[in-house]
């Protein structure tokens, strides 16, 4: 690989970048879980072996993945049933809530004493890969891995064909809304028709001042907002889906260049500010009045949010009669609903059996339909097999249209992620969170936007 000898001393700076970023956008970290590293206890002697791997040499692998409070227990489960029907592979764990967790990696990676495999945020896939620290992947894939039966592969594929990663679970966005507030504002709930101007027209019947004047009432209070039409947050929750959706976007198909300061993006972006200066949406300094930028949705201060699946968590925790649709459609009618496929990397350094027995845990997790289907329970992902994502178990309860986070696969896309997204990210939100607040014009924030992102890329690919 051309860049594998690129330093890793510029990628503990881009650390905190990924923290605002990544965390609230992939992560069901709660920040309560402590790290820890312990090895995977045996349990049940009767289980009948699965997926031998190759050799019977006793193998010790370590394991990484970013904790949360909501999955370790399930995480162990069935590491411990995985060490079950494979006696000769002993797994030792390495855990850490989200922050910590990709912080002491890169740390790790330095030093070359990175797990053997790990969980990686689906966005930082390429960051790994481009560095050359993990191993590719690609014929093992192409040997046992049925490509159609799984969700999200081609989003570890990388430009040469070459796969780094293999889904562990996916994040894809869809429209989410509140039935309780569009009934009590007498409005219709979205469908698969609306565009973007539609959802706006709905969002200013449903924006409500404290008094409980609505946005269409002459005598609402733009200052004194008590709910939005719409909470946006960020890239993946927010602005990205309106620009791509607009025919815009941030970097071209290399994703080496930017493409930032175009035609479409400035009509999104217009789309984006009106509704910001009308309140019908918050800013990012609206969002600063609330617990965490996720919280206008789950307690009733936003009729509508873009929201990945696991966001359904927190809107069935809080007991919502809610439901989802489709992301609306641009003006020429194009759709996009960005997908992050988190998924397990293994370290290039694991060779030899150590490699045969990650991958051994790779296939374990993709293939058995046991695994899926309890980390399906959980509610924390799309399921990345097919047949358990379309199945009743993964389709029934709350929301009602769960069909609609697998129908958008057909117009999904990745966030533009390359080896420095969490850097050129940080660069873009600098000048565009200024524009939702009205310091700068749209057109100076697309330049300035522009100019920084491709200095980030010029970098890191020009060097």
């Amino acid at each position: 690989m051309k860049r594998q000898i690129k330093t890793w001393g510029t990628l503990l700076l881009g650390l905190v970048m990924v923290s605002t970023f990544v965390l609230a956008a992939c992560s069901t970290n709660n920040g309560n879980s402590k790290g820890n590293e312990q090895p995977g206890q045996k349990v049940g002697q009767n289980s009948e072996k699965k997926d031998e791997p190759k050799t019977e040499e006793k193998v010790e692998l370590k394991l990484g993945y970013y904790s949360s409070a909501t999955t370790d227990a399930k995480m162990l489960e069935l590491i411990n049933k995985f060490q079950e029907s494979h006696p000769n592979i002993m797994i030792k764990t390495e855990s850490s809530p989200y922050n910590q967790f990709f912080q002491k990696l890169d740390t790790e990676i330095a030093a070359e004493s990175a797990p053997d495999l790990w969980l990686s945020d689906g966005v930082l896939v390429p960051k790994y890969a481009e560095r050359g620290v993990l191993k590719d992947l690609t014929e093992l894939i192409e040997k046992d891995l049925n490509k159609d039966d799984y969700y999200g592969l081609e989003f570890n594929k990388d430009a040469n064909g070459k796969y780094w990663g293999v889904p562990q679970g996916i994040q894809i966005a869809v429209l989410y809304y509140n039935k309780d507030l569009f009934d009590e504002a007498k409005v219709d709930y979205p469908n698969e028709n609306w565009t973007w101007d539609d959802l706006k027209a709905a969002a200013e019947k449903l924006t409500k001042d404290s008094t409980g004047k609505y946005a269409i009432d002459p005598a609402f209070d733009k200052k004194k907002i008590s709910q939005y039409g719409l909470t946006f947050f960020s890239i993946t929750e927010g602005w990205m889906t309106v620009l791509k959706s607009y025919g815009g976007g941030v970097l071209d198909g290399t994703l080496k260049k930017s493409v930032i300061n175009t035609p479409e993006n400035k009509q999104a972006m217009d789309w984006i500010v009106d509704g910001m200066q009308r309140e019908l949406l918050p800013t990012p300094s609206d969002l600063k009045s609330f617990p965490s930028n996720m919280a206008p949705f789950p307690s009733k201060a936003a009729a509508m949010r873009i929201g990945i699946y696991v966001r359904t968590i927190d809107a069935n925790a809080a007991g919502l009669n809610y439901d989802v649709t489709l992301l609306p459609k641009g003006p020429s009618g194009k759709r996009f609903s960005p997908v992050i496929a988190n998924s397990w990397v293994i370290n290039k350094n694991a060779t030899g059996a150590k490699g045969d027995a990650a991958w051994e845990w790779v296939k374990y997790w993709a293939t058995v339909d046991e695994v899926q289907q309890e980390w399906a329970a959980l509610g924390e992902a799309v399921p990345v097999k097919k047949s358990v994502a379309n199945s009743e178990q993964f389709l029934s309860g709350a929301p009602a249209n769960k069909k609609a986070f697998l129908d958008s696969f057909e117009f999904a896309g990745t966030l533009d992620v390359n080896a420095v997204w969490s850097e050129w990210v940080g660069k873009f939100g600098d000048s565009i969170n200024r524009a939702f607040e009205g310091e700068i014009t749209v057109d100076d924030a697309l330049k300035q936007a522009d100019t920084d992102v491709q200095k980030v890329l010029d970098e890191f690919y020009k060097k």
